[in-house]
């Protein structure tokens, strides 16, 4: 199932584009260096590849404490819905509820630091920019992290969330260079997309958690991975 975050990745930096595309447009690059424009770029990337694995660990061991419960099927299928859900139900029912309000002092301050960054042009600068801009609400994140938290393993949710963030560089890399191309019209169609490949990958986690017996899409065996048993031997 870890091909599924690169995908996932790819198609969602598109939505990408409107929420985090303003703050790589207005990353302080040398514009007159095309060479050290590339690596400024990869160390902002980094900065968000490091966010996004430290995310994945912690949600990697929460997975690993259901696997260890023995409700990792359960626990994919749920996932696969969880993932539906967040796409189908309207971004306006999750705001009447205000779940993010506990964490509303911490993003403000988020926020204030990556604003304080854009006037450093140094290369810890751009780290640190990529670094917060991981740790900023973002929707498919959200729908990414189900899918860490599915790898039922630390090591594999670090992964699954550092495929899904290298899936994004490629378009958040070429907004940079090619913005005054991607028109509103044109990432409107793109993102229209978006939601129908998260529901595909919604239905492959509660394929693989029903455990129907086809390989690769839904193994009987009951874990995400296939765990060697030493007593076979």
């Amino acid at each position: 199932m870890l091909y599924t975050a690169f995908f996932f990745g790819l198609i969602s930096s598109f939505h990408c584009i409107g929420m985090c595309g303003p703050i790589a447009m207005m990353l302080p690059v040398d514009r007159n260096n095309p060479a050290k424009k590339v690596t400024q770029i990869i160390t902002y990337h980094i900065g968000r590849l490091t966010a996004y694995g430290t995310i994945g660990l912690v949600f990697g061991l929460v997975g690993k404490g259901f696997f260890m419960a023995g409700i990792q099927q359960n626990l994919s299928i749920f996932i696969g819905v969880a993932m539906i859900a967040v796409i189908l139900i309207p971004e306006k029912t999750f705001a009447k509820y205000n779940f993010s309000k506990p964490v509303f002092v911490l993003i403000s301050r988020i926020k204030t630091t990556l604003g304080s960054q854009f006037r450093n042009k140094s290369y810890q600068s751009l780290f640190t920019i990529g670094l917060l801009n991981g740790f900023l609400p973002c929707g498919m994140v959200y729908v990414a992290l189900f899918g860490a938290i599915a790898m039922q393993n630390a090591g594999f949710g670090v992964l699954y969330m550092v495929l899904f963030g290298l899936g994004t560089v490629p378009m958040m890399s070429s907004v940079i260079y090619i913005n005054s191309y991607l028109t509103i019209p044109i990432r409107n169609k793109i993102q229209k997309v978006i939601p129908y490949v998260a529901v595909i990958i919604g239905v492959l986690f509660i394929l693989r958690g029903l455990g129907l017996g086809i390989p690769y899409v839904s193994p009987s065996n009951m874990s995400l991975f296939v765990q060697e048993n030493p007593q076979c031997h």
